[in-house]
């Protein structure tokens, strides 16, 4: 890109604890251009971010702001220089409103002793207006979902003369209309020459937004390239040395009755007559554009949120599921979508995560944990699935996403089900975290499991499922076997319901 960039790492490095986590690192930031930022958990991402956004100090290398060497001690003196950082969780205050949240720390202006509220009020309805939001300013916050609240933030930063944005995986939690939304936004402000700096997972969304592509890789420069010359594959080889298609990799395994069957399943406003049948070995994918029912059918088979008619089948035999607890009696398991509010205690240690579904199996006929069978068990399964930790005292919310939603998964594991329900199992996690789930998938199914599998990612379900159902507003529109699947089939049957097979 012509002229400086507003904002040049050169060198930069950092450790904790004496542990090296950035290794000499080069990052430029241009006016007008997003910038997307990408690599495993653990790579330095959100370490070299916060460098740049005054959140730690760098041990080596220099700083520079329009040209000159600059050192931040805080990120209040790096949103006086125009830098923010939005933060994947937003940082915003539940009894304020908007107005209130937008000027937190800025409210009376350079030389005033009293707050000028109608003013405010004007100047942020002005600001909402222009970004095309469409809260108002004396909205409350409490209750706003997340994506409306990163709005927030990113107006805070504007209000405060922001010329560099950074966001910090923005998308993770938010629906695909949401991200959409989102998108708008980044290119208006892209449009007003502001510089947007994007880190993210998800590849697709890197590929669509971003005009220059930065990997990290165990806190070493891998590499940049621009998006003209970027594909999937390209970025994943520079991520962890593989090609995409080598990322998910379906293994073979023996295919044998049916474990699961639902008849007629309907629940009004979300879904009607659902039909589907997973076999023991068998990957079923369900695929299908976010609203389509997917993950309110899966809360009805796991008894989150129990179907209004229709009829459930475990192993041939009609089974009445009212809660989890009863869904676990007939051997069913689920890895939520949301791993953090339905899957995990996150202020909990790992121990605790994996075990606390199973306590009554490990309970003594007194009813007191037998810790050293505890132990055993948990050492068994932080092997199996190579979940990375200090130890399996420490928080769950202290670990990756990819880390967390392994815990998710042997917790579930160890209650031995027989049919284990995957919603969006590789959501917010890093590539190599992926690649890891995958193999894991695999292997549970050459295991007996009967896997059925909703996902979003159009890759995950044509590579791992053996057979995909397809839903459109609330209706399965097309089952497909394994040789039937064809991207742009399922893409129809998703969003117009067109495309009918049958492979059953």
């Amino acid at each position: 890109m012509a002229g400086e960039p507003i904002v040049r790492a050169k060198g930069i490095s950092k450790t904790f604890s004496g542990v090296r986590v950035l290794n000499a690192v080069d990052f430029d930031i241009y006016a007008g251009e997003v910038h997307a930022l990408v690599g495993e958990n653990g790579a330095g991402k959100s370490t070299l971010v916060k460098v740049i956004a005054g959140v730690y100090s760098p041990v080596g290398g220099v700083l520079s702001l329009d040209g000159k060497e600059v050192s931040f001690r805080s990120p209040h003196a790096a949103r006086e220089a125009g830098i923010a950082l939005i933060h994947q969780e937003p940082l915003t205050f539940q009894d304020l409103n908007v107005t209130e949240n937008l000027y937190l720390g800025h409210t009376r202006g350079r030389g005033r002793a009293l707050i000028n509220w109608p003013e405010l009020h004007k100047k942020a309805d002005e600001l909402l207006e222009s970004l095309n939001v469409r809260m108002r300013s004396r909205d409350p916050v409490r209750g706003m979902t997340i994506a409306d609240q990163q709005m927030i933030e990113i107006a805070s930063a504007l209000s405060q003369n922001a010329r560099v944005i950074i966001m910090d995986e923005p998308t993770a939690a938010l629906s695909h209309g949401e991200v959409q939304n989102l998108f708008g936004m980044i290119r208006r402000l892209k449009d007003q020459g502001k510089a947007i700096v994007f880190i993210g997972h998800r590849l697709d969304e890197i590929l669509e937004i971003s005009d220059k592509i930065t990997v990290l890789r165990d806190g070493s420069l891998v590499g940049e390239c621009s998006r003209k010359d970027a594909d999937q594959d390209k970025i994943v080889h520079m991520m962890i040395n593989r090609t995409f298609k080598e990322l998910i990799v379906k293994e073979t395994a023996p295919i044998g009755d049916v474990v699961l069957e639902t008849r007629g399943l309907s629940y009004p406003g979300d879904y009607e007559n659902i039909n589907i049948k997973v076999r023991r070995g068998e990957i079923v994918g369900m695929a299908g554009l976010v609203g389509a029912g997917r993950s309110e059918v899966a809360s009805a088979v796991f008894g989150t949120q129990p179907a209004a008619s229709g009829e459930i089948f475990i192993k041939g035999e009609k089974v009445t599921i009212k809660n989890p607890a009863m869904a676990m009696k007939k051997g069913i398991a689920m890895v939520s979508e949301d791993r953090a509010r339905t899957g995990l205690l996150v202020a909990f240690s790992i121990k605790y995560n994996i075990t606390f579904a199973i306590l009554r199996k490990i309970a003594s006929r007194f009813g007191f944990v037998q810790n050293r069978k505890e132990q055993e068990l948990v050492n068994r399964y932080v092997k199996y699935l190579n979940i990375k930790m200090r130890d399996d005292n420490q928080r769950v919310k202290e670990l990756s996403g990819g880390n967390q939603q392994k815990v998710v998964i042997a917790k579930w594991l160890l209650t031995e089900s027989d049919v284990l329900i995957l919603d969006e199992p590789t959501r917010g996690i890093d590539v190599g975290a992926k690649m890891e789930v995958y193999r894991l998938i695999n292997e549970l199914a050459k295991q007996g499991k009967a896997i059925l599998m909703i996902s979003s990612e159009l890759p995950e379900i044509m590579q791992l499922s053996d057979r995909v159902y397809v839903m459109c507003d609330g209706n399965i529109t097309a089952e497909f076997s394994r040789a039937e699947l064809d991207g742009q089939k399922i893409m129809a049957a998703a969003s117009t319901g067109r495309q009918r097979s049958e492979a059953s």
